[in-house]
């Protein structure tokens, strides 16, 4: 089935496709995933993010996802406790550490890993503001490509970069 086939079934259906992107810190990968799929599949998938050690939005996450027409600056930090009341057909783990301490879901709800790198870990050595971009935008460019093959990316991915 093609993307456009898959977002035709899904658009027909009562009800979006519920996603959680859950980092440590829903700081920087969570948010871009959120805001990414807000933008490019919202009317498909209701996409939200969550940390299990909430952190705030990275101002460098908010600029790089600006810079590519994103806007993610309304968005805030949450810790995935604060999301009981609703059911998600996927969690979806950005980082090793929300892996491994990902709480339990209902039976019915997915949790699937796709590692993306850590752009403020790799930022820290930067020389300049400019140079520190770089991780984010290229972070923020790799989670918009496994966005766009949403939903068929759920299938069988396991890891991007």
């Amino acid at each position: 089935m093609s993307q456009g086939e898959w977002d035709r079934t899904l658009a027909e259906q009562p009800e979006k496709l519920k996603i959680l992107y859950l980092c440590t810190g829903n700081a920087c990968r969570s948010q871009m995933a959120e805001g990414w799929t807000r933008k490019l599949k919202g009317e498909i998938i209701e996409a939200r993010s969550a940390g299990v050690d909430p952190q705030g939005v990275d101002p460098r996450a908010v600029r790089a996802m600006a810079e590519a027409g994103a806007d993610i600056s309304g968005q805030v930090s949450k810790h995935v406790d604060t999301l009981d009341e609703m059911e998600f057909d996927y969690v979806i783990t950005l980082c090793g550490n929300a892996q491994k301490s990902c709480p339990v879901f209902p039976a019915r709800t997915r949790v699937l890993h796709v590692g993306f790198d850590d752009p403020p870990k790799l930022a820290a050595d930067a020389k300049t503001d400019e140079e520190a971009m770089a991780p984010y935008r290229r972070v923020r460019d790799a989670i918009r490509a496994f966005v766009e093959r949403l939903p068929q990316a759920l299938t069988g991915e396991r890891e991007g970069r």
